[in-house]
């Protein structure tokens, strides 16, 4: 009976170390699936994640029609700034081109003054001569306050910028292409010509 009992202790401790050896195989399979598991998650987890780029790419219609609807407004207001110079420039050089044609008008009347106050003094003590310089004086001062300026010429050298030249004199006293007499008086209105100077050039 002894026997027989050790026998079935020694077959008790063997199939406990067998279940002992086969157990950590256990755990390590167990740990497995518990690995696949937790990859499997995380797998599904980052399929869940919105992927930014496709957000990127499928902007909101909206936010496209405020991009176009900006862009016009600014292309709008480039014209009318552009508009505006443009008038205001055209608007200048109507002005400029008006005011030279009455100063060129007015002009001839200037010279017919000179012409008739040739001789009078300007300590006169006629009372109609004295009203005819005053009133001349009066006219010129006025174009002198719109930007009208008489064109030098007497002793200056010849300028076709200014100077017309009528008349030609050979003077061994004079330089070269110098203005030695102004038969006509020349006029600018804003550094522009609004008539030549008509002159005799000598040499």
């Amino acid at each position: 009976m002894s026997e027989e009992k050790e026998k079935k202790d020694e077959e008790v401790k063997k199939d406990t170390s067998e279940e002992k050896e086969k157990a950590p195989e256990k755990d390590k399979t167990s740990d497995k699936k518990k690995e696949d598991k937790a990859s499997e998650e995380k797998t599904d987890k980052e399929d869940k994640k919105p992927d930014k780029k496709k957000d990127k790419k499928k902007e909101d219609p909206r936010d496209e029609k405020i991009k176009s609807l900006q862009d016009q407004v600014l292309r709008q207001m480039a014209e009318f700034d552009n508009f505006r110079k443009r008038t205001e420039k055209e608007k200048s050089s109507m002005y400029d081109a008006g005011a030279s044609d009455v100063i060129a008008k007015v002009l001839p009347v200037i010279d017919n003054f000179e012409r008739g106050l040739a001789d009078v003094k300007e300590d006169t003590e006629d009372a109609f001569q004295k009203g005819m310089l005053a009133i001349y004086k009066q006219l010129l001062h006025g174009l002198d306050e719109l930007g009208v300026k008489e064109i030098e010429a007497e002793g200056k050298k010849f300028d076709p910028n200014f100077h017309n030249a009528v008349m030609h004199v050979d003077d061994a006293d004079k330089g070269e292409q110098e203005v030695v007499e102004v038969l006509q008086k020349g006029y600018t209105y804003h550094d522009k010509v609004v008539r030549y100077a008509m002159v005799k050039v000598a040499n």
